[in-house]
């Protein structure tokens, strides 16, 4: 049948056979829900329902297909928004597990080189690069194999920088000169040498950073038969906050879609393109329109915001240009007569002081639900500074991409030694933590010579033999003797963490670590967490030790907010979230709209960014907004933001 939008839709079936119409979806919202086959762009607002109407298409799909083997492909960008995805998806409809994947761009990327990556030369067990000083071994010997001392002009953290930017726009070898228009011509014919050797070192040692797992799978789809077999088993895709794609995700994404039938459904806003910095660009929801022929649905109604905060949302974004313009229409009863207070202050430090003392005012409840937005760290960091002197705990979340405890950097680095015998690093890294943890001081060298001498040229087991010492500790000398073998010779990771688990535990009743409490069981806690989540996506059959270790790189180490805490957040890391009580710090002109969006003018592309980062600050607001200023920070003086004033905010409350 055909309906409004013009195209084809699948009917809503019977209950035997799938998921019914819910019965809370309202009109626009429906006609996301029912689009069948076809090219589909969904603009979203904030508190739109986006993931409702997202998890409840694909669970319709899967319902209305029963019988059939193809599988609904959805992309997001965290492992959090995937996961509860999936959760959503099983809730609507049974045996969704076997039917769908949904998962991140990075271990998309991830899944198809472990299959396919033998075509270029990538082994299935290849190891992921989080840390920066990894990189940077590799990009100094791609320096040295250009026949370079060094890159005119770069220092090594700078030309990382540029490597990283290059393969995340997946620039091709030969092309770097031309991109990097605004270097010296010497200087870009060098960085294009080093490059195209950095790229070729990762494949050689079968190494992929972040931003190469990504570029190497667009490779992998553009260049082989794997790209026809990809759109044969997904001939649905879904897409959840798409304007956060940078050039090579929405290559990757194009590469995926079969370009004859374009079953392609999108959900994005232009208007919370937030990431630039990260190369995403605002302009690519009107590409990708352009480049399917999408037709578009809007869903303008916003269940979370106040209607005043919907408003002042409504003024503020209007100041920048749109490819389509999208107005929030607020769907929510206002709870209070005055949610929204503007509160401006001579110096930062009375900002943080009245922030922390009305927060610390509320009832303990109500405490609770509220957050801390800030443009920068740093006026974050002085609200926890007020809140701590009203023995309140103000939690900043910091992103760890790995384990700092030494029994868990241990553990990695024992399993990644596991994975690849023969990487000096993590034997160093193994030789350094177990030094900590046992005071047992061996030589990585001396154990790669011992090594190559006993003819195996296996790390690992020749650690274990250096470390099998007659005065080492009787609880962990029996664990290397029962406990490392299941990992060096059957690789039962699984096995060998639970002992590793336990001989720590073991240790810690021997000879109590004052930091054990604090350090290691959050991050062990941590871990279980990350086992659990891979085993769930991937089959726990199926977690092999190289997967675990790919999957556990690629997820963030996220600690626990503690009990009692007031969450402090950036607004990059607030996006996509909701809270009762919004405090929005630091709305000060250098603040935000910060300096470099204030020196280049109002109408510049930098102050429109500013101005998208504001909007998603004030709607993450579900009950009240207080957004405050100070006309000093660090001693310089400053004037209230520019966006106050268009968003229609006086000081004081207001209505």
């Amino acid at each position: 049948m055909t309906d409004a939008l013009g195209t084809n839709r699948l009917e809503t079936v019977s209950q035997n056979q799938g998921p019914l119409l819910p019965d809370r979806l309202n009109a626009n919202q429906i006609e996301a829900y029912r689009w069948g086959s076809g090219p589909l762009l969904v603009l979203a607002g904030p508190g739109s329902g986006k993931t409702k109407v997202l998890t409840h298409r694909i669970a319709r799909l899967v319902g209305e297909s029963a019988g059939q083997n193809f599988r609904i492909l959805g992309l997001t960008f965290t492992n959090k928004a995937a996961a509860e995805m999936q959760r959503r998806v099983n809730e609507l409809v049974s045996d969704a597990d076997r039917r769908i994947n949904i998962t991140t761009y990075h271990s998309f990327s991830a899944a198809i080189l472990r299959q396919h990556g033998h075509h270029l030369g990538i082994r299935p067990d290849f190891v992921i690069m989080m840390q920066d000083a990894e990189r940077k071994a590799v990009l100094d010997e791609a320096i040295a194999d250009a026949g370079l001392a060094h890159v005119e002009g770069c220092n090594t953290g700078r030309l990382l920088s540029i490597i990283t930017k290059l393969t995340e726009q997946n620039i091709l070898a030969d092309s770097v000169s031309k991109s990097l228009d605004w270097a010296h011509p010497d200087m870009a014919r060098q960085i294009q040498q080093v490059y195209g050797r950095y790229r070729g070192l990762m494949i050689k040692y079968n190494e992929l950073d972040f931003g190469g797992l990504v570029a190497e799978a667009l490779r992998l789809l553009t260049m082989t038969a794997a790209g026809r077999m990809i759109r044969r088993i997904y001939p649905y895709v879904c897409v959840d906050e798409f304007q956060d794609t940078n050039d090579a995700q929405y290559q990757l994404l194009c590469s995926v879609v079969n370009p004859d039938t374009r079953n392609l459904f999108v959900v994005a806003d232009d208007n919370q393109t937030i990431y630039e910095w990260n190369g995403a660009r605002q302009e690519r929801v009107g590409q990708i329109q352009r480049h399917f022929g999408m037709t578009v649905c809007e869903l303008p109604e916003n269940y979370r915001c106040p209607p005043n905060v919907v408003s002042m949302a409504n003024k503020l974004i209007a100041r920048n240009p749109s490819h389509d313009r999208l107005e929030s229409v607020s769907n929510k009863h206002q709870i209070r007569e005055h949610p929204v207070r503007v509160m401006g202050f001579d110096t930062a430090e009375e900002e943080a002081n009245w922030v922390a003392g009305d927060i610390a005012a509320r009832p303990a409840k109500s405490r609770q639900n509220c957050v801390v937005l800030a443009r920068t760290r740093s006026s974050l960091e002085r609200v926890i500074a007020a809140l701590k002197e009203r023995n309140i705990h103000g939690h900043l979340p910091n992103r760890m991409d790995r384990f700092v405890d030494d029994r868990m950097v241990w553990l990695h680095s024992v399993l990644r030694l596991a994975n690849s015998r023969q990487d000096d690093r993590h034997l160093c890294q193994i030789c350094k933590s177990f030094y900590t943890l046992e005071g047992v001081d061996l030589i990585a060298d001396n154990i790669t010579s011992e090594a190559v001498m006993a003819d195996d040229k296996d790390f690992l087991r020749a650690w274990n033999r250096a470390a099998l010492r007659e005065d080492l500790n009787p609880t962990t000398r029996s664990f290397l003797s029962d406990g490392m073998p299941k990992l060096i010779d059957r690789l039962d990771a699984k096995s060998f963490i639970q002992d590793c688990f336990a001989w720590f535990e073991k240790r810690q009743s021997e000879d109590p670590a004052p930091d054990y409490d604090t350090g290691f069981m959050d991050e062990k806690r941590i871990w279980n967490a990350l086992e659990s989540d891979i085993e769930r996506e991937v089959g726990r059959e199926q977690v092999t030790l190289s997967i675990l270790l790919q999957q556990i790189d690629l997820r963030p180490k996220e600690r626990r907010v503690p009990r009692g805490s007031i969450r402090c957040y950036t607004i990059f890391a607030s996006k996509g979230l909701g809270f009762d009580h919004v405090y929005l710090v630091g709305l000060a002109e250098g603040e935000l709209p910060d300096w470099r969006a204030v020196s280049e003018g109002d109408e510049s592309r930098k102050m429109q960014e500013e101005r998208r980062i504001c909007f998603v600050a004030i709607t993450r607001s579900q009950e009240s907004l207080t957004m405050t200023y100070s006309l000093c920070m660090s001693g310089s003086a400053r004037e209230r933001s520019r966006f106050l004033n268009e968003m229609g905010a006086g000081s004081g409350s207001t209505s």
